[in-house]
């Protein structure tokens, strides 16, 4: 791991560095904090026929909810999302079949039709990921604004080119452990 500049080793940062909305509940954490909690809240895959894919996951006995023209699975403490594929690379700020980074430091093949997701709880702390991210040499795609849905987003690519959406979404709630929850949502 690399230290964030002027800050501490392996990417963490004091606790006194973190926007007061974006702490912790008092008494759950000293010292250092990471600055992207070490998780996953949604893999989302770029299909070509929601429909069809939908079909395919319910032959398997997934259970899943539609909400315009995507598709939720809870699947544990992470959520499976299916969304047409040029409708993501465009959300993702990526042009599909150009390369999903410039950069010369790994594999950058373009997008694969898969955007990981990790939730916050704050449109704060959605900035301070983009921006350490943005730091630590990621390329941030689409910057953080508005969403769609109702909350705040950013984009940025790894080294390698691989999807991150950063979110604060207030319809996706949180559980104690930090896993999303898919309400209802009304749908078929």
């Amino acid at each position: 791991m690399t230290a964030v500049a002027n800050g501490p080793p392996g990417g963490m940062r004091r606790f006194a560095e973190i926007r007061p909305e974006s702490r912790p509940a008092p008494g759950k954490a000293v010292g250092y904090l990471p600055l992207m909690e070490q998780r996953i809240s949604l893999i989302t895959l770029g299909v070509g026929d929601v429909g069809r894919a939908r079909a395919f996951y319910e032959r398997l006995g997934w259970q899943g909810q539609e909400l315009e023209e995507t598709v939720f699975f809870q699947a544990g403490g992470t959520v499976l999302v299916l969304w047409g594929r040029d409708r993501l690379a465009r959300d993702c700020g990526i042009a599909e079949g150009s390369a999903a980074t410039g950069s010369t430091a790994g594999r950058a093949d373009g997008f694969g039709g898969v955007a990981l997701a990790h939730n916050v709880r704050s449109r704060a702390e959605v900035d301070d990921v983009i921006a350490a991210a943005q730091r630590a040499g990621a390329t941030v795609t689409r910057p953080a604004a508005e969403t769609f849905y109702g909350g705040y987003a950013g984009v940025f690519t790894d080294l390698d080119g691989h999807v991150w959406e950063i979110a604060h979404n207030p319809g996706l709630p949180f559980a104690a452990d930090g896993s999303i929850i898919v309400p209802d949502l009304g749908g078929p």
